[in-house]
């Protein structure tokens, strides 16, 4: 990886990386924030985004490198998409750059670039761990980012160790959004959308270890797109340990995910250890 940027911050170190991506076959971005005295005892927690966002909106809005460095945590802000003239593209803001929603897409001419689930889950950590990082993981997200988080998460049950989202989209089989999306990446076969639906996975099977969730209950999103109905559903169904927290007055903005970063962070620094 090419280091691009860095910054001193909390006696930690704010990093931005580039590199060629074999899985997206494309130069993709990342921030890493790298506590003080990091090495191979560090922990990271990998930080998903949402719709219209970049690998910077976490690291610039959230607040959360003060408490990281005192926690000795990691965190890296992959971006939400392939990104580049030779990319696949859509008007919307909700499909194509800067919305891969953390699929592998299997339709044209989505598949040539949009396999963001191997991007996060296979190429990005043997290069995060190889600057010295520990391999134990921790995954986390907002909106579009906490639904990759928690799919991502129960369909690699062994490879991250905590999970927590922001206002995840909880059941994108059964919503705008997701419909869009999945018929877009996925194809017309609904059938195939529901390896990449939370409420799905999570009534399958029990978690092997416990999950936060907080929205806002005045989040314009709460009852059409995020779904968090179903979630819980699902783990009472599959006797699953979720923590929901519904917060009144909250919206679905940073301000949001400000206000309750520190509690995710001590959630994921105990769970890692």
């Amino acid at each position: 990886m090419e280091l691009i940027d860095s910054h001193l911050c909390f006696g930690g170190e704010q990093r931005r990386y580039q590199h060629d991506s074999a899985v997206l076959g494309c130069p993709m971005t990342l921030s890493v924030f790298l506590p003080p005295g990091y090495g191979s005892h560090t922990p990271v927690l990998y930080w998903l985004s949402g719709l219209t966002c970049s690998d910077e909106n976490f690291v610039q809005k959230a607040g959360a490198q003060r408490l990281a460095a005192e926690l000795g945590l990691a965190i890296v802000a992959p971006d939400t998409s392939p990104r580049g003239a030779d990319v696949a593209d859509d008007d919307s803001y909700d499909l194509g750059q800067g919305a891969g929603f953390y699929v592998n897409a299997t339709e044209m001419p989505w598949a040539s670039h949009y396999r963001m689930d191997d991007y996060i889950v296979q190429e990005l950590p043997p290069l995060i761990e190889g600057l010295g990082l520990s391999n134990k993981r921790g995954i986390s997200g907002h909106s579009m980012g906490g639904h990759g988080a928690l799919v991502l998460a129960l369909r690699n049950r062994d490879f991250y160790r905590s999970v927590s989202a922001f206002s995840p989209i909880c059941h994108p089989v059964d919503c705008p959004w997701g419909h869009k999306a999945f018929s877009a990446y996925l194809g017309q076969d609904e059938a195939t959308w529901q390896s990449y639906d939370a409420a799905v996975l999570l009534a399958d099977a029990k978690a092997p270890w416990p999950i936060r969730v907080d929205v806002g209950k005045a989040d314009n999103f709460l009852d059409e797109q995020l779904r968090v109905d179903a979630l819980a559903a699902a783990a009472k169904r599959s006797g699953s340990d979720l923590s929901l927290n519904l917060h009144e007055g909250y919206d679905h903005s940073y301000f949001f995910v400000a206000t309750f970063m520190a509690a995710h962070l001590r959630f994921h620094a105990a769970q890692l250890g």
